[in-house]
């Protein structure tokens, strides 16, 4: 609580003012600009903060899918290359360095069954791969 005093006579005025009508105040406001010179300041209105909108917006829905190759069973490295070559065109080098550096991009922006099968083909040859949703 606030432990000030006030001077008496302040106190007075104030609750003088905080009793005022409406009509009272307003002419108290005429009063001190004729008589005193002394201008309210008027604070500029704002208008009103329009409420954000509540409503869920749906998540856009992924239209293709990157597959990567997380790793693999080094007991079945080769069947993993030999996949990839046949799905990617690389040559021999190419698809054993991209098997290696593992988690690698096999490949981009494919439709969700492409994307599916090629993940099913790898796993199978003996691949851990992701597959990564693609918003466009």
């Amino acid at each position: 609580m606030n432990a000030r005093t006030w001077n008496p006579e302040i106190v007075e005025i104030g609750d003088q003012i905080v009793g005022l009508t409406v009509a009272h105040a307003a002419e108290l406001v005429q009063y001190l600009e004729q008589v005193h010179g002394v201008k309210a300041r008027t604070l500029p209105v704002l208008p009103p903060i329009p409420e954000p909108d509540l409503k869920p917006q749906p998540l856009p829905v992924p239209t293709a899918f990157d597959v990567v190759i997380d790793g693999f069973d080094t007991a079945k490295k080769v069947a993993v290359i030999k996949v990839v070559r046949e799905k990617t065109a690389l040559g021999l080098k190419e698809a054993k360095d991209l098997v290696e550096a593992a988690p690698k991009l096999v490949k981009d922006k494919l439709p969700q069954a492409d994307a599916e099968k090629l993940k099913a083909e790898l796993e199978a040859a003996g691949a851990k791969v992701t597959l990564k949703p693609v918003v466009e």
